[in-house]
């Protein structure tokens, strides 16, 4: 079974990653932060976009990026920016891979990109658009990547509600 991660290098706005947090518990995928926050965790913002479903969070905190990689040795790690010439759906999602997402205003660092270009991904967008809302793009790339791996931890065969459409 899949474990995926999220990672997000130092967010900007609670909502995103409240809604972000709610994604993880409801698609099983732990979540990890990159220090600086632009919030607190404790804040009542990020609770209410993650309503009742942030206890139930499997959260990571880490004081920088490097920390991030010291705690993860060897991770397979993805970098979604809008700057990379490979789109989401080219590449393949191992098991507990990371998939990591800029803060909001500047996105990932330019020497993290450089350093790591070869599995840098992007989400395609037409026009001058700079880039999708944070929560938005997480979902999108995640999706994708548990698509890949079949939903297996996510099958309710013989829970699902059958409806009559009659």
């Amino acid at each position: 079974m899949a474990q995926l991660n999220i990672v997000l290098h130092e967010p900007e706005i609670p909502a995103n990653t409240g809604n972000i947090g709610r994604t993880c518990v409801a698609t099983n995928t732990r979540l990890h932060l990159i220090e600086p926050l632009g919030f607190s965790i404790h804040e009542k913002a990020i609770k209410r976009a993650g309503l009742d479903y942030w206890k139930d969070l499997d959260v990571t905190t880490y004081l920088d990026y490097e920390d991030f990689l010291q705690k993860n040795p060897g991770a397979k790690i993805y970098y979604a920016t809008t700057k990379a010439p490979q789109t989401y759906t080219d590449v393949q999602y191992e098991e507990d891979c990371f998939i990591m997402f800029g803060k909001e205003s500047a996105g990932i660092p330019e020497d993290i990109l450089y350093q790591n270009q070869d599995t840098c991904v992007r989400i395609p967008m037409v026009g001058e658009t700079r880039s999708l809302n944070l929560s938005n793009s997480v979902a999108i790339v995640l999706y994708e990547a548990l698509r890949q791996h079949d939903f297996a931890h996510m099958r309710l065969d013989g829970h699902l509600r059958k409806y009559d459409w009659k």
